[in-house]
């Protein structure tokens, strides 16, 4: 049944710049269209009406669906539903960049960094796991060749661009890499649990080369939860609402385990984002982490560099904030310098179209120093990405 979408809200008062670390979009039909080479156009996915009426994209003999809460921003919580939802029942900005630009400007949002929607989550596994491994990448290509012609650059003031990488290979993942980032890419996605999609360990040293290269070319990786498929359940009859409120627990774990990889330690110029998790929970861990260094409990812990963990977290790590509103311990303990705004457009949980607001309720009792970090000044200096004029800023209150 179609859900009529509810008119456009009034523009926003804009009191804050602001650049969202972590938004999403949902890939459009025609993205693989002229895009792969010839012999691969009748194997590409493809969007298909099924019998019970919804859109899906199939690939491989298999479907997959878009749900209703990953498009639901701006929606009442009577209209979330996790039933499939059609292209005409989205708003128009999940999928086509010029409506997306407009839903930004009607929440006062300058910049978004978008992750993989309904086809590409997981980092590109879906194609990383193609038996035909040339389609797989010609695949992945396609997607970023789309990504970084027409959803970053259309508007590259107003989108940061950020690529999937070729799993199955980290050589080729590396030229990858560099090859992108000459093209304008700034990140890249990656499992924040590798092992659970049964990939090597990050501990294996598997995966230095793709690190390498992202250290290199200043590439970000970014780490979103639930990408790998895998939350700290406790139970098999645990209720969704205490996986909800497992999330920050899943973003902690992953920290940990990248942070004890060595992978910061090999690479000490390696940026990466985890986003997604809230940052709660940084003050804990930080402090437990040095502990764990200080009272091993195997022989002397393999921990090499001269910096405590703590100060490896505060050098290599960046945080996604959605709705953290208790941030007094996060900013004594490790600072403010490394956490980013999150918008979270087009899910049902995102601040759109009142993510202004969210800044004030979320952000307001920080130093305007700190608040001018969270909102915009973190992402622009991790990204290198540019900030809007000040006409844009004062555009609605004109």
């Amino acid at each position: 049944m179609t859900t009529p979408l509810h008119p456009d809200p009034e523009p926003r008062r804009r009191d804050y710049v602001i650049i969202s670390a972590d938004d999403h979009l949902i890939e459009p039909p025609d993205l693989f269209d002229d895009r792969l080479p010839e012999k691969y156009k009748d194997l590409a996915p493809k969007i298909v009406e099924t019998d019970a009426g919804h859109q899906v994209w199939r690939y491989g003999g298999a479907t997959y669906p878009c749900a209703g809460l990953d498009v639901g921003a701006g929606l009442p919580k009577e209209q979330w539903t996790l039933d499939p939802v059609r292209f005409e029942d989205m708003r128009p900005g999940c999928h086509d960049i010029e409506a997306r630009v407009e839903d930004m400007d009607l929440a006062g949002v300058w910049a978004a960094l978008c992750f993989p929607g309904m086809l590409a989550s997981q980092s590109g596994m879906l194609f990383a796991k193609t038996r035909d491994q040339e389609l797989g990448l010609a695949l992945v290509k396609a997607w970023n060749d789309w990504h970084v012609d027409v959803w970053a650059g259309t508007y590259p003031e107003r989108m940061i661009a950020l690529q999937l990488p070729w799993l199955p290979d980290p050589d080729v993942a590396a030229k990858e890499i560099r090859a992108n980032a000459a093209r304008g890419f700034k990140a890249v996605v990656f499992p924040e649990f590798p092992t659970r999609l049964r990939l090597p360990s990050i501990h294996s040293g598997h995966w230095d080369p793709f690190f390498a290269a992202c250290e290199e070319t200043g590439t970000v990786v970014c780490l979103h939860t639930g990408s790998s498929s895998w939350a700290p359940v406790p139970s098999p009859d645990t209720p969704i609402e205490a996986i909800t409120t497992l999330m920050p627990a899943s973003a902690m774990f992953a920290c940990a385990d990248w942070l004890w990889s060595g992978v910061p330690l090999r690479f000490p110029s390696l940026r990466i984002l985890i986003v997604e998790g809230g940052v709660g929970w940084l003050p804990m861990l930080a402090e437990r982490a040095d502990y764990a260094l200080d009272h091993p409990v195997a022989g002397e812990t393999s921990w090499e560099g001269g910096l405590k963990p703590s100060e490896v977290l505060r050098r290599n790590f960046f945080f996604g904030t959605l709705d953290d509103s208790a941030l007094s311990g996060v900013r004594l303990a490790v600072g403010m310098e490394h956490v980013l705004l999150e918008s979270g457009y087009p899910r049902a949980e995102s601040s759109w179209p009142d993510t202004q607001r969210a800044v004030t309720r979320n952000l307001g009792t920080l130093p305007p120093a700190d608040l001018a970090r969270v909102a915009y000044g973190n992402a622009a200096r991790l990204f290198g990405h540019p900030l809007p004029s000040r006409a844009w800023l004062l555009a609605e209150r004109l």
